[in-house]
């Protein structure tokens, strides 16, 4: 041996000896779940050999073809027992006493597979990873769509608290059971707490109007009518892709097919359209016109030249307007809960009025400073805080996209660098969980923040009678990153816990660049600790919502196989994207466990195909 290789085998021994004070010394390993003990001596080793800088050692682990301590995070104190025993063994230094591993090879697979099946349910027959899917509303509404998703793949119904309330829930949880029953499938239920909600206020509307557009060709011929429907006031809608309005009076009844209508819109054009379908009550119109129909506008019925009468329109929708934003731009969030309105803009494009919207969180008004950035809309706008008064927080806008961003009311807000001191529970979530205590298998932390928050919940399960429901920590700010490692052992108080990768927040909150460093910290943390990850945010975002998924898309769906569970949201298209991703998982798991490239035969390399292709024929 040269002295590069005793001091190798010595920097190793000091390494594991480090961890293994450092786990010692944890001064709340009695509080952790008798479960979780040795996933969190696993987790404390792991912490501590990660805070040194391992590259120079990793290369010289390498060069004499050694394990090069990179995939050690789910039994850090075995492997590095491994490693320092076969240095030992080449030196002829005899071995000296070896800590206990608190975790073998073995059993670290053991514990995350039994640990993924107690929280989202019995593995799939042809996959490993979980499909979770956001339910739309119409979940509540028939148990129809919930059969096609669980005959689809999906595992586990996700109720988001931020939208609809207890009953509807109920309603989506009833229906889950009718189709498990009627088809035979298993499916866990996750209920995502709202938790304190940090988003952009309503917007005042400019009026009631809407506008009714053929479609033309390339020449500018009609090839789609402009449509719309109207209703006798008072009676049902019509279930139809076309937009329904109410008219007063009776003179509609008294309609039929081929019957003309005659007005002047919001423009005050003069248009004729003409009655081209009847349904009970409504009337369908065609215009091969644009048209603006604006509340009170009167309609003339005639037949052949012959009035029938007129009537008004009611109830027209109101047209709420986006505030538009441009760089340079100044925009107010108010305290107050007042009715946002747009800014003005001179012929040039300068700002002549600033643009104002609510603020829904008031700690940012006790906490936000000047100087801080800020984002809106999942990141599409950016800003620094110039001023605030506690009343309001004035921004300018440093970053939109080509041509000015526009920005609609209920679109998140974020403040990376302010550090909120406020609960992560707030009443609605206890008031919510209270009402759905008993009825979900786990329930997801928004917004969480310290071990504190983690604790928080825990005590209101306890209060439930609820304390074997599962926990998930959704970790979507920068705090709860910074925080993670005692958010985890806090969590591991629990017997079923997880962790929700909420990419969206999460890469707003620690800048886009950072994102993919930060999720890879995540998943080491997490295998670490032997706990389950759901791989979530726009996972084939267009294909649910579109019906056709982009390339990037298909990457990031396959990337999903280094989770236990990949979160889909809602969109028309859900029972195919779940299908899709059913699919993708089945073929990269056959590649792939977590980050283990998995040497199966590859499909050039088949032995009769080789013997048969030209690449075998010798002297050509």
């Amino acid at each position: 041996m040269i002295m590069d290789d005793d001091f190798l085998l010595k920097r190793l021994v000091d390494l594991r000896e480090e961890a293994v004070t450092f786990a010692a010394n944890y001064q709340e390993g009695a509080a952790i779940h008798p479960d979780h003990r040795a996933s969190a001596q696993n987790l404390l080793h792991y912490l501590s050999l990660r805070s040194h800088e391992l590259r120079d050692l990793q290369r010289m682990l390498i060069e004499r073809g050694l394990s090069s301590l990179g995939i050690l995070e789910a039994h850090t104190l075995a492997t590095l027992n491994s490693v320092i025993d076969v240095l030992q063994r080449l030196s002829g230094i005899p071995a000296g006493e070896t800590p206990v591993a608190s975790v073998s090879f073995a059993e670290s697979d053991r514990y995350l597979e039994q640990r993924t099946a107690a929280l989202f349910g019995v593995k799939p027959a042809q996959r490993e990873v979980r499909i979770m899917v956001t339910m739309p509303a119409e979940a509540a509404r028939s148990a129809t769509l919930l059969e096609e998703l669980l005959l689809a793949g999906m595992n586990v119904m996700r109720v988001n608290c931020a939208h609809d309330n207890a009953e509807v829930w109920q309603q989506m949880i009833g229906n889950l059971h009718m189709a498990e029953a009627r088809t035979g499938k298993t499916c866990k239920i996750q209920l995502d707490l709202a938790g304190p909600k940090l988003r952009t206020g309503m917007i005042a509307p400019a009026g009631r109007v809407l506008k009714v557009k053929p479609a033309r060709d390339l020449f500018g011929h009609v090839h789609v009518p402009g449509r719309f429907w109207l209703i006798a006031e008072g009676e049902d809608s019509v279930e139809t892709e076309y937009p329904a309005l109410e008219v007063s009076g009776k003179v509609l009844l008294e309609t039929r097919t081929g019957d003309s209508v005659q007005l002047q819109d919001a423009r005050n054009a003069t248009r004729e359209l003409r009655i081209v379908a009847e349904h009970l009550q409504a009337r369908l119109l065609e215009t091969d016109h644009t048209v603006y129909l604006r509340e009170r506008t009167e309609l003339h019925f005639s037949r052949e030249g012959r009035k029938l009468g007129k009537e008004v329109l009611l109830n027209v929708h109101e047209v709420i307007p986006p505030v538009v934003l441009q760089d340079g731009d100044h925009l107010v969030l108010t305290l107050a809960e007042m009715l946002g309105h747009p800014g003005e803009h001179d012929a040039q494009g300068v700002q002549t009025q600033v643009a104002r919207i609510h603020c829904t969180l008031a700690e940012a008004f006790r906490t936000v400073a000047a100087g801080q950035q800020v984002w809106l809309d999942d990141g599409r706008i950016g800003g620094v805080v110039e001023s605030n008064d506690g009343d309001e927080i004035l921004l300018r806008i440093t970053h939109t996209p080509p041509g000015g961003a526009k920005l609609r009311a209920e679109k998140g807000i974020n403040f990376p660098e302010a550090s909120f001191n406020m609960p992560a529970l707030t009443e609605k979530d206890i008031t919510d969980l209270a009402m759905m205590a008993g009825m979900v298998d786990m329930v997801a932390l928004s917004f969480v923040r310290s071990a504190r928050d983690v604790a928080a919940l825990q005590q209101h399960l306890q209060r439930l009678g609820a304390v074997d429901t599962g926990i998930v920590l959704k970790i979507e700010n920068r705090s709860a990153f910074e925080n993670l490692p005692e958010i985890l052992l806090a969590a591991m108080h629990s017997p079923r816990i997880g962790v929700m990768i909420a990419r969206g927040d999460l890469a707003v909150e620690v800048g886009f660049e950072r994102l993919s460093e930060v999720q890879e910290e995540i998943l080491w943390l997490c295998e670490a600790a032997h706990i389950p990850v759901i791989w979530a945010t726009q996972i084939l975002e267009n294909m649910a919502k579109k019906g056709a998924p982009s390339r990037a898309e298909v990457t990031d769906a396959a990337m999903s196989i280094r989770a236990e569970c990949a979160m889909l949201n809602k969109g028309p298209n859900i029972v195919e994207t779940v299908r899709f991703l059913d699919g993708i998982l089945q073929r990269m798991e056959s590649h792939y466990h977590k980050r283990r490239l998995m040497m199966r035969p590859l499909q050039v390399c088949r032995m009769g195909e080789v013997n048969a292709s030209p690449l075998s024929r010798t002297g050509e």
